[in-house]
């Protein structure tokens, strides 16, 4: 097994391992990038009305995360927390281990690059910084043309008992505006409609389910939705991975230098690295993730046109009318803690994935040479 295929394997490991972990953190945090709520004062129009007409105001969605786990916990039970949870493992093991694969790859061409020069009396032979970048890059860049439709199903799935709220809130209140006008005689009807409206259970939504919707909504091309951002968003890894590289050889080059013997990093030094590098690219792109998850999730929920987008530039625009700038930050701090953790168990765990594999290899060669002697 080469090399670049042992990395792309214990990458695809740490990932479902840390996926699991951190999943209701994540199914959180998606639904509070995709809550859309208005400005106050602001006008929003609608596709019922030829003029813009102020939308009765909206709950404001709970706030603080633990409030946000617990409510969904009372109201969908645990498996609410765990929507979409089997195409995200697929995902995350088919992301990890082609980025992975990818990565190693390009790393060891970049490697090889830096050593010739070096023979060429050009460079100290290790790889420099915009290297880094530039192989993470294109790694990353792979792994999102190849698995952008498991996360727009995916999205959709830890979205959809959100997006059903806001239809039957749009349906009630359609209801209740025609109540209102008509006479005391036809109330009894709208009390039974508003009732059997009450009544109605979001309906289970499996895998098949999302991709179909999808479909009917964009065709072929909307499993590719929010691929713009997210191409974008390759320089998250790109940042990541260069402060965690950058990090690791000055580490491994101060033990040398300081005599202190070996030059491995223990699991706790990678796990505190892994929180670093994630924690610097998560402030740097998160803006670009709300406009990805936005994109992705169900647009007609309520017939509000003010919160529905057909691209990238019509989504920043509109959020910033609508919304401000602070739409760009919602759940921010949730995606920190859900993704410095899971970063930090993803490379603890490929780490050791990638050692005990060394070490495997390393015994069955003595094993072979020793049987061939």
């Amino acid at each position: 097994m080469s090399n670049a295929v042992a990395n792309g394997l214990a990458g695809a490991g740490g990932g479902i391992i840390a996926q699991i972990i951190t999943y209701p953190l994540q199914t959180v945090n998606t639904r509070q990038q995709t809550e859309r709520v208005a400005k106050k004062g602001l006008d929003t129009i609608t596709t019922t009305t030829t003029t813009s007409e102020p939308s009765p105001p909206s709950p404001p969605p709970p706030r603080g995360t633990l409030v946000q786990i617990f409510q969904v916990i009372r109201t969908e039970g645990w498996g609410g927390l765990y929507s979409g949870l089997k195409p995200s493992l697929f995902g995350t093991a088919a992301s990890q281990g082609i980025y992975y694969y990818f990565y190693q790859v390009f790393k060891n061409r970049a490697e090889a690059i830096a050593v010739a020069r070096k023979g060429k009396g050009l460079g100290d032979g290790t790889v420099g910084m915009f290297s880094w970048i530039l192989v993470a890059a294109i790694a990353g860049s792979l792994n999102v043309l190849f698995t952008n439709p498991i996360w727009v199903l995916v999205t959709r799935m830890q979205t959809h008992t959100q997006a059903e709220k806001k239809v039957m809130e749009g349906r009630r209140e359609a209801l209740l505006r025609e109540a209102s006008e008509c006479s005391s005689t036809e109330l009894p009807t709208f009390k039974e409609k508003l009732a059997e409206l009450d009544s109605i259970k979001p309906r289970p939504y499996g895998t098949l389910h999302a991709a179909g919707e999808v479909y009917c909504e964009a065709g072929i091309t909307g499993f590719w939705k929010g691929i713009i951002p997210t191409l974008i968003m390759v320089c998250n890894p790109s940042i990541q991975f260069m402060i965690y590289e950058t990090s690791l050889k000055k580490l491994r080059f101060r033990r040398a230098a300081n005599k202190r013997g070996s030059k491995n990093v223990s699991a706790l030094e990678v796990f505190l690295l892994g929180a670093l590098a994630k924690l610097g690219a998560t402030l740097c792109t998160y803006p670009l993730l709300v406009v990805k998850s936005r994109l992705q999730a169900k647009q007609d929920i309520g017939g509000n046109i003010a919160f529905q987008y057909t691209g990238t530039l019509d989504a920043i625009f509109k959020m910033i009318r609508y919304e401000g700038l602070s739409g760009f930050y919602k759940g921010m701090s949730t995606k920190i803690v859900q993704s410095v953790f899971a970063a930090s168990v993803l490379f603890m765990v490929k780490e050791e994935l990638v050692k005990m594999y060394l070490m495997l290899a390393a015994k069955s060669r003595k094993t072979l040479l020793r049987i061939l002697n």
